[in-house]
């Protein structure tokens, strides 16, 4: 899945084209090098994202194509 929709689905940022923003604008890092939206997230990917004052690091413990707003945070997990 493309990172800029993995980070809409999981809600991690609210809709795909600030996600799209956010990568162009190298605000978000994928296992230390800053990633495009294209970038294809896989299981143990760690994503950091240094938007707003308080930069959130998260690993990838799942991709699906659907969540609920119930059980997206079940896809990833705080790191930090």
């Amino acid at each position: 899945m493309r990172l800029d929709k993995y980070l809409k689905v999981t809600r991690l940022i609210k809709r795909r084209t600030v996600a799209n923003e956010a990568c162009d604008a190298e605000k978000i890092v994928v296992n230390g090098k800053a990633a495009r939206a294209s970038y294809d997230v896989k299981v143990g990917d760690i994503i950091e994202i240094n938007m707003g004052t308080k930069p959130l690091k998260v690993k990838v413990l799942s991709v699906t194509e659907h969540a609920t707003k119930e059980n997206a945070a079940d896809n990833y997990t705080v790191v930090e």
